[in-house]
């Protein structure tokens, strides 16, 4: 590699083609440019949106202080995976390239889709080590940057070393038994058993999405999923409207999670409440600090959203802890959203307050050492109130089953009260689209308020 940092980019033009006389020339694929030390480098796709992609990550990796090298225009992290022969390396330098600007929670689900289907794209070598043994050498070795792997175990360094040899080469996706065999591999649990159509979906996504940059790189000539139908049961983003309580039943369980244990169930009755009466996130509760607040004696009272407390595996986390320090869910990293809650809620964050006082960093809820509660911390506590206010028969049903349901039910309650479906969007920090999807079941009554609305219509 010769390598230079002198590297300037350029808009994507857009290559048009004639329709004949007096028509319009219609866009037919997009270049992006740039210029690595004075020599001009191109690269052209069939989408505008491929395109912009791709000059993204070359940003990125300019933006990093990776040394682009002079003959193919590269950085240094995609000339690493450009060269990669097999499978096993070029998913290893995938795992390099997309790291330092991905999530904690999407490092992991990359890490755990990719290594579904790693170990099902290699040949019959001898010595093969047991199913285990691989996956914990892809996720707590191999899918992780250089500088957070740990010392590995001799058992970890053979399985490392039969992968790379045994690892099929990238081009032999381009057979179609072999794009075939992985995807039926993300098609099933670890035990065997058909996974949900949404978790196929999403693992698809990111194998797809690999594929994708290795054409970007023309070590593909084609994403080969693209001819491969696997046929799955259909998913559904919809909300079970038997998991939605009303107004009733989550008083009586924001009121029973006070009764579990001395300290924890009052600590996190408020933070459940948000959920509830707000419609935040566990993360964004969990984030939640005092200036964050606005609570006036009497009257609605505002949140400011700004931060989030995600809950990964600390081998994914910028900070090592098993929460990340990030923006809001969506949006860029200083954006916030302004959630206004009722008098109910702005009462039980000032008692709240009043009571257990906040953190040194201004945290509402926190652990006695003041620390972030677990989500397996206040999903205990979650289902020992549900044992209290409900009956067997509710306990044994998908009624408000985990503490995100509360959201659920904040949103259903305010779209069927009548708000307007952008500024119930704007609160819950969901895209309208998506939240009319979502919630499509939980609507109740809406086509009566319509038809009266029409009638009114003509009627004046």
């Amino acid at each position: 590699m010769n390598p230079t940092y002198n590297v300037k980019f350029w808009e994507i033009r857009a290559n048009k083609t004639s329709q004949g006389p007096g028509k319009p020339k219609r866009v037919v694929s997009h270049t992006v440019r740039w210029t690595v030390d004075t020599r001009e480098k191109s690269s052209t796709f069939r989408t505008k949106g491929l395109a912009e992609s791709y000059l993204s990550d070359l940003r990125q990796a300019a933006k990093r202080g990776e040394a682009f090298d002079l003959e193919t225009g590269l950085p240094e992290s995609m000339v690493k995976a450009k060269n990669a022969r097999t499978w096993f390396a070029f998913a290893v330098a995938y795992v390099e390239t997309r790291w330092p600007h991905s999530a904690a929670k999407s490092r992991e689900g990359m890490t755990d889709a990719l290594s579904n289907v790693t170990p099902v794209l290699t040949s019959d070598r001898p010595g093969r080590p047991d199913d285990e043994t691989l996956r914990r050498a892809l996720r707590e070795f191999a899918f992780v940057p250089a500088d957070r792997r740990p010392a590995p175990t001799p058992e970890i360094a053979g399985a490392l070393r039969w992968l790379e040899a045994a690892s099929l080469p990238l081009t032999a996706l381009e057979d179609a038994k072999h794009a075939r065999a992985a995807l039926e591999a993300l098609a099933l649990l670890l035990d065997g058993s058909a996974a949900a159509a949404s978790t196929y979906r999403r693992k698809r996504a990111v194998f797809h999405h690999a594929l994708d940059y290795a054409v970007e790189l023309e070590e593909l000539s084609a994403n080969p999923l693209d001819r491969v139908k696997l046929r799955r049961p259909k998913s559904t983003d919809e909300i079970d409207r038997r998991a939605v309580v009303n107004p009733a039943q989550a008083r009586e369980l924001l009121t029973a999670v006070t009764y579990c244990g001395r300290t924890r169930g009052p600590m996190l009755a408020a933070m459940f409440a948000c959920m509830y009466f707000g419609g935040l996130r566990p993360a964004e509760a969990a984030g939640l600090r005092e200036k964050d607040c606005h609570l006036p004696e009497s009257g609605w009272g505002l949140l400011t959203l700004e931060k989030t407390k995600p809950q990964s595996n600390k081998r994914f986390t910028d900070s090592g802890k098993t929460h990340d320090d990030r923006g809001l869910k969506h949006r860029s990293e200083k954006d916030t959203r302004q959630v206004p809650i009722p008098p109910e809620l702005v009462a039980i964050l000032r008692e709240h307050i009043e009571r257990h006082g906040v953190g040194n960093d201004g945290r509402l809820f926190r652990t006695r050492t003041g620390g972030l509660i677990s989500g397996s911390a206040y999903s205990k506590v979650w289902k020992e109130a549900r044992s209290y206010a409900f009956t067997p028969e509710q306990v044994a049903s998908p009624l408000a089953a985990r503490p995100y349901d509360l959201r659920h039910a904040a949103v259903s309650l305010w779209l069927n009260a009548g708000v307007h479906a952008p500024e119930a969007a704007e609160r819950a920090g969901h895209g309208i689209d998506v939240m009319l999807r979502v919630y499509a079941k939980c609507i109740d009554g809406q086509r009566d308020v319509a038809n009266q609305r029409i009638l009114e219509a003509l009627a004046g």
